[in-house]
């Protein structure tokens, strides 16, 4: 892959953004929308050639905006060799250690296993470029994936979960959007629905500011929207109590709901779902999030979950460092954040298993990579109930 290329290809479409309001996010998912190229193509039609995604004897797609190729040259990210590795039963480790060590191994290797199965379909969602006359069109390969993967983008389910949230007649707000490569997250809060948890927060003190439990002891009701469009995970809206005095967040991960990418084969070609399915999803998704919020955003919902997450949360410690170290090695997580969770809980001020709840969300707060950090807030209810066992 010749340097030109690289850069042309990273600059297809913006990919990242990290506690964005909802006006960025809205921005660049519509740049995305714009970028994608989304198409089912057979083994025979595909290639690693320096590393990267070949397509070559697909039709070109004819629309009112003009002749789109899909002949082209495509760079692989993360996600996209994720889905190579799986989906051609090769180790990702080995084919990690081809990429960065013995590129012309991995054109090896992968263009053997689709040889093998020429008529195999597949899904190749992309971001493409602009090739230019008598060039190959260049892009970005953003996931490969099963010719049944379900489409939910972004863009369409994020319309229609706020159309849900606004039909559910609750006051809301956004007050943080991420987009990693694998997934999009939308947190929403309302401040209308609060409780007080004076035991949970006595004696905590915010780190980021030194603000006590003690003088803002409340806790607002909220959720997460997630969704993932390269088959990193289920559109799905995820119960979340905010902190007010630290903003940290604690998502209820058993009582999620979701709705899976799954649905039939799906023709050879460039993807273009019809009007009328595409609606029936979307109304699915709506009605699905107006019901979720209504029960995620009650006072009795957020007074329970508080109620089960007290009863832990009590519980002193005597010995706090090796409390952590048990927690960390119990839940897999790594050296570099298990030392940002102790230093955390030191700060934060309570020696109890609440303290290493807090501290763990508070981390993940001050993570750069929105996919570790979602995954570590994640772990905090069961970092609690680990914390509390230990003692």
């Amino acid at each position: 892959m010749t340097q030109q290329f690289a850069e042309r290809a990273t600059d297809v479409a913006p990919t990242g953004a990290r506690n964005a309001g909802l006006s960025d996010l809205v921005r660049i998912l519509e740049d995305q929308q714009r970028h994608k190229l989304d198409v089912i193509a057979p083994a025979s039609a595909l290639r690693l050639r320096e590393g990267n995604v070949h397509v070559q004897g697909m039709e070109s797609l004819i629309t009112e905006d003009g002749v789109t190729e899909v002949d082209g040259i495509y760079r692989p990210t993360a996600v996209a060799d994720e889905g190579i590795a799986d989906k051609l039963r090769i180790p990702l480790a080995y084919l990690r250690r081809m990429r960065t060590g013995n590129v012309p191994l991995l054109d090896e290797n992968v263009n053997a296993w689709l040889r093998q199965e020429p008529d195999r379909r597949f899904m190749l969602r992309a971001f493409r470029g602009n090739g230019g006359p008598g060039r190959p069109a260049e892009g970005v390969a953003r996931a490969l994936l099963s010719d049944s993967y379900k489409l939910m983008d972004n863009f369409d389910l994020l319309l229609a979960a706020l159309d849900g949230v606004k039909q559910s007649g609750h006051p809301t707000r956004v007050t943080g959007c991420d987009l990693t490569d694998r997934r999009m997250y939308v947190r929403v809060e309302s401040e209308a629905v609060a409780v007080q948890a004076r035991e949970l927060l006595r004696g905590y003190r915010s780190p980021f500011d030194g603000r006590t439990g003690d003088e803002l002891p409340m806790i607002s009701a909220g959720f997460v929207i997630t969704n993932s469009e390269v088959g990193a995970g289920a559109y799905s809206i995820t119960p979340r109590a905010v902190i007010q005095v630290c903003r940290n967040g604690l998502t209820m991960t058993k009582d999620v709901m979701r709705a899976v990418h799954l649905g039939g084969k799906q023709d050879e070609g460039v993807i273009s779902w019809s009007g009328q399915t595409q609606r029936k999803t979307l109304e699915l998704i709506t009605s699905k999030t107006t019901d979720a919020v209504r029960t995620f955003l009650s006072r009795e919902y957020i007074e329970a979950k508080l109620s089960e997450v007290e009863e832990a949360a009590g519980k002193r410690l005597t010995e706090p460092t090796k409390t952590i170290e048990h927690v960390t090695k119990t839940l897999s997580i790594g050296t570099e954040a298990k030392n940002m969770i102790l230093a955390h809980f030191v700060q934060g001020g309570q020696m109890t298993a609440g303290g290493v709840m807090h501290a763990v969300t508070s981390t993940a707060q001050t993570l750069t990579d929105a996919d570790q950090a979602a995954a570590l807030e994640a772990l905090a209810v069961p970092a609690l109930t680990a914390a509390a066992a230990h003692g």
